[in-house]
């Protein structure tokens, strides 16, 4: 149960003596009820880390629209007098503005996303899948290298037949 992920605080340990063997009902449902509360607790930590970071963004857009805003009075003084840095600031500002909209396309989905809050997949359910994947995965793996291998021994044979044929 004890965790310390090298970003984030550490993580509370419970052990307590379970009257039951540890194959009972009630020591499984202990089990699933404190790996429920460290993922909890992790996603405490996901989300502070991530407001964290949106108030860093908070604040640099801030800033950004104050440099905007300052761009455009300087335009508005020059009116139809654009250097080369007017030029590559704009450039980069379609480049930024890219981004920008692209960042907050993806907030607005993790927003939106109906499981994004709830842990409604089981953990079990999830390692499970994962099993799966990594076995189907390996499967792959290996029908690869015998299509390869396969391949390798057409290439031979057809070699092979031209030697031949030409004999």
């Amino acid at each position: 149960m004890a965790c310390r992920p090298p970003t984030s605080a550490s993580y509370t340990v419970v052990v307590l003596p379970l009257r039951t063997s540890l194959y009972s009902l009630d020591a499984l449902r202990f089990f699933l009820w404190i790996k429920r509360l460290k993922d909890l607790e992790k996603e405490k930590d996901a989300l502070r880390s991530g407001l964290e970071v949106l108030e860093k963004t908070r604040f640099w857009y801030l800033q950004r629209l104050e440099q905007n805003r300052a761009r455009l009075g300087r335009m508005g003084a020059n009116r139809g007098v654009v250097c080369s840095q007017e030029e590559m600031s704009e450039v980069r500002s379609h480049l930024l503005r890219s981004l920008i909209q692209r960042v907050n396309g993806s907030l607005g989905a993790v927003m939106s996303e109906p499981n994004a809050t709830s842990s409604s997949v089981p953990s079990l359910v999830d390692s499970d899948l994962r099993w799966r994947n990594t076995v189907l995965t390996q499967e792959v793996s290996d029908k690869n290298r015998r299509i390869s291998a396969l391949e390798l021994e057409k290439d031979a044979l057809l070699k092979e037949l031209d030697e031949l044929q030409t004999l």
